[in-house]
């Protein structure tokens, strides 16, 4: 059986339905609680690794010290071809490491279920690849990442926020929005100036059309692994 690190920043901010699909697709999960104190392994000696979400940029280390060695995980999957997808702080993160820039409180929020474009890079992607034009997608972000990767592939973007879901090398992927969330899981968010009951019967409308493609992209990451 494959394994498949998580690194989890929050109490809160589990792997969620990804973590699910991809143990329905015979992956077993090594969820790292970082922000309880868990240590990250110095070394990278899984199959993949998995980067969730959390309220800091990718080097905040003052504020979550186990950023640096969690970066250095990062680099090493990115070094030596390991299949790795970050999601939010953990696509920032991904972009960073590979030389891409990320910057706080960076224009207009995103929060709830939002249109993502597709964008035509993504027809040969092994991840994006035949997708849906536009696929609705969970956002919950201030801050975001500002510059691409040298080389980087961009996949998918929303009008707010242009750098949505990238590719980095041929095995690493960074997605600003949440697919591994659940519209309930909305209701535990606060963001100024969105109304959360309007958020949350957005994301419960839409979750019928997103969540067979989201479940199916994390399928295609299992295969990869």
């Amino acid at each position: 059986m494959r394994d498949v690190l998580i690194v989890q920043n929050s109490r809160s901010g589990g792997p969620g339905r990804f973590g699910g699909w991809l143990e329905e697709a015979g992956l077993r999960l090594d969820v790292v609680h970082a922000y309880d104190g868990a240590p990250v392994p110095e070394r990278l000696e899984h199959d993949a690794m998995i980067m969730l979400g959390g309220g800091y940029l990718p080097s905040e280390d003052d504020r979550a010290p186990w950023l640096a060695p969690t970066r250095r995980l990062v680099g090493q999957a990115l070094e030596g071809g390991v299949p790795l997808f970050g999601i939010c702080l953990g696509g920032q993160m991904i972009a960073e490491v590979a030389g891409g820039e990320v910057t706080g409180d960076a224009g207009a929020p995103e929060n709830g279920s939002l249109p993502v474009t597709i964008r035509p890079e993504a027809g040969s992607d092994l991840l994006f690849r035949d997708l849906p034009e536009v696929v609705p997608a969970i956002e919950h972000h201030v801050d975001a990442i500002t510059a691409l990767p040298p080389g980087a592939v961009w996949l998918a973007e929303t009008e707010r926020c242009p750098y949505q879901a990238f590719r980095v090398g041929e095995q690493a992927w960074g997605v600003q929005f949440h697919p591994e969330v659940v519209p309930e899981r909305i209701r535990e968010w606060r963001a100024d100036g969105f109304d959360p009951d309007e958020v949350y019967a957005t994301a419960a409308a839409d979750e019928p059309v997103s969540t067979p493609i989201w479940r199916e992209v994390a399928l295609r990451f299992a295969k990869l692994v």
